[in-house]
């Protein structure tokens, strides 16, 4: 079997500069290939502790990482919990930090999970076992308007009401292939590029798994939790979660000072970070020939100072 190259590999590698004794974190484990990277990098004492929600990427992540038996610590939970699993560590601090966010590409090609609108499945998007409500549910319970909302809000689409209305006009909708066909009547956008169900979809799983709750909680985790020099590298592939990595990391890195006779600030504090990189950094075109997911992909850097 070939080894699963994820996105930005070289990147996230040459970001972390992984070092012999180090400490990283991979919060989303997916394949495994981030972090194996990562622990062959530091070799031969690295330590990596490793977050997957999805039990079966889990799963798969520990046979790609079983040569480092020893050196890994894996648990299915939520990337959310990195500081109480850090003190059940006893890990002060670590170097390095990696964040690959959004749905892997397994999840995308396992139809029964219900993640594409290429592949019939049951509408699940679940993540793992902390997403009660299924993709499902919530077309077929909530009223127009809250799936109108859900639609604009997470999937930035200009046909928000008029998908919404022909949801709830069809329902039940328990299939992908059953949704599909009904985005694609209400918004047919011929002669258009991306397919009319992605934005649903996309907002879809991101709402089932309160994706951007949890990036907003992460981040102050992760700033925390890195040594001085110690680096943190975020993927993100959704104009939404970059926004909000983007606009945090730059308020790390301002200097909070007050001016004479006047309080603007309640704490004054220097720079927190130093941005690596004041662009994203995007894939080569040879990586997006190889796996057009690649293409959304944005990659943003910081240094603990």
């Amino acid at each position: 079997m070939t080894a699963h190259v994820p996105v930005l590999y070289k990147e996230i590698i040459h970001a972390l500069q992984p070092k012999r004794s180090g400490r990283y974190v991979d919060c989303t484990l997916g394949a495994g290939g981030h972090a194996r990277g990562i622990l062959e990098a530091c070799t031969p004492d690295g330590l990596l502790l490793g977050f997957d929600v999805d039990p079966q990427a889990l799963a798969l992540s520990r046979e790609t990482l079983a040569p480092y038996e020893g050196r890994t610590h894996l648990v299915q939970a939520s990337y959310t919990t990195l500081k109480s699993q850090l003190e059940k560590l006893g890990w002060d601090s670590v170097d390095g930090i990696v964040l690959d966010l959004g749905a892997s590409s397994m999840q995308f090609d396992t139809a029964e999970r219900g993640f594409s609108f290429m592949q019939d499945g049951p509408l699940d998007m679940r993540f793992g076992v902390n997403a009660t409500q299924s993709a499902a549910d919530i077309i077929n319970t909530f009223d127009e308007a809250d799936i109108a909302d859900i639609i604009f809000r997470y999937g930035e689409d200009r046909d928000a009401r008029r998908i919404a209305r022909a949801i709830v006009g069809n329902r039940p909708l328990h299939t992908t292939r059953e949704l599909v066909a009904v985005i694609e009547k209400a918004s047919p956008r011929r002669g258009e590029r991306v397919h009319p169900a992605t934005q649903t979809f996309q907002a879809l799983r991101i709402f089932v798994n309160g994706e951007l709750d949890s990036v907003e909680s992460i981040l102050p985790q992760a700033v925390s939790a890195l040594s001085v020099g110690g680096v943190c590298a975020v993927i993100s592939f959704h104009s939404l979660e970059d926004r909000i990595v983007k606009d945090y990391f730059r308020e790390q890195s301002k200097e909070l000072v007050n001016p004479p006779y006047e309080r603007l600030y309640e704490v004054e504090r220097k720079a927190v970070v130093k941005i690596i990189n004041k662009k994203p950094i995007i894939a080569s075109d040879e990586e997006i020939k190889d796996n057009s997911r690649a293409r959304s992909a944005k990659l943003r850097v910081i240094e603990k100072l």
